[in-house]
């Protein structure tokens, strides 16, 4: 029973996020909100909305390792699999921009997570500053954005003010219901297989938690835009840590454990191998996407043995 429920959690995630999008997007253009900001505003919020929602309801209930494995191991998972894949699709280089100013910050991101984690808490006052550094980044990327934009602007499909609202409130409930029921049932499954919470959220959760962010990168792939799926997830994984970590350690205090400790240090290597491979070759290729799906594998393999 609770094997189905988890799944209907991932369902309600996923698709309460879509909703939650397409109504705020639809808002805002009512409300002649240039498209530029629609994209890196609340479409970013939208796909990261899974996570937040699990790590926030785990943060709230007291499962600290839930919390904060859903977040680096979504963020593992995003870096290796998600840009692996869509290099084993199709070779692509790697946006200038994202490589010089947003691959740095992500980087920076995990730094300042790993030193504020070395007292193994994640406190509110950490919490704040990773809100507020969320917060510079946002209005950072929309400036240049703004600065930057082409005359030609994406078509956002526009709904009806009531269908909007309709959208918004039932995407919200449907990200809050899927993410208790993410929660309590990866709970469970931990405890009836006498598995660690933080193993459960590192794998079964964070994967389900990034499918908004895999599949938008297959399909980008696939239409030969490859480029995106690097950008994406990058995007995706600064919101983690800046935006989830930052609420949910400022709505109750994450405990760290030792393995965690372990887990950012190897997201921070891996996010500067990735850098690197990219800066020196200036592209991925499907040499690259395998050697990053292949590590994947052997850092699950390593925290399922551990």
């Amino acid at each position: 029973m609770m094997y189905g429920l988890l799944v209907v959690g991932f369902v309600l995630l996923i698709k309460g996020a879509d909703f939650f999008v397409e109504g705020s997007s639809s808002v805002a253009k009512l409300l002649r909100v240039p498209s530029v900001i629609i994209g890196l505003t609340i479409v970013a919020l939208g796909t990261s909305a899974p996570e937040a929602a699990v790590s926030v309801t785990a943060g709230l209930s007291g499962s600290n390792d839930i919390a904060l494995g859903n977040v680096l191991g979504s963020n593992l998972f995003n870096l290796l699999v998600v840009v692996g894949v869509c290099a084993l699709i199709k070779r692509f280089v790697p946006d200038e921009s994202i490589m010089k100013r947003d691959f740095g910050i992500s980087i920076l991101a995990a730094v300042l997570l790993f030193i504020f984690i070395l007292d193994q808490k994640l406190g509110r006052v950490e919490g704040l500053i990773l809100l507020t550094g969320m917060a510079a980044y946002i209005i950072m990327t929309v400036r240049v954005a703004i600065k930057n934009r082409e005359e030609a602007e994406e078509e956002i499909k526009t709904l009806s003010p009531v269908m909007s609202i309709l959208y918004i409130v039932g995407g919200v409930a449907a990200v809050i219901l899927g993410g208790d029921m993410v929660v309590d049932n990866a709970s469970a499954i931990a405890a009836e297989f006498g598995l660690s919470q933080n193993l459960i959220a590192l794998t079964i959760v964070a994967i389900g938690t990034s499918l908004p962010e895999l599949v938008t990168s297959i399909v980008a792939a696939k239409k030969g835009e490859s480029g995106l799926a690097l950008g994406n997830v990058v995007g995706s994984n600064i919101f983690n840590i800046l935006l989830i970590l930052g609420m949910s350690s400022g709505v109750h205090a994450i405990t760290v454990s030792q393995e965690s400790v372990i887990d950012v240090i190897v997201l921070i290597i891996m996010s500067i191998a990735v850098f690197l491979g990219c800066r020196i070759k200036g592209s991925m290729g499907k040499a690259g996407g395998a050697a990053t799906v292949l590590a994947y594998l052997v850092y699950t393999v390593y925290i399922i043995m551990r």
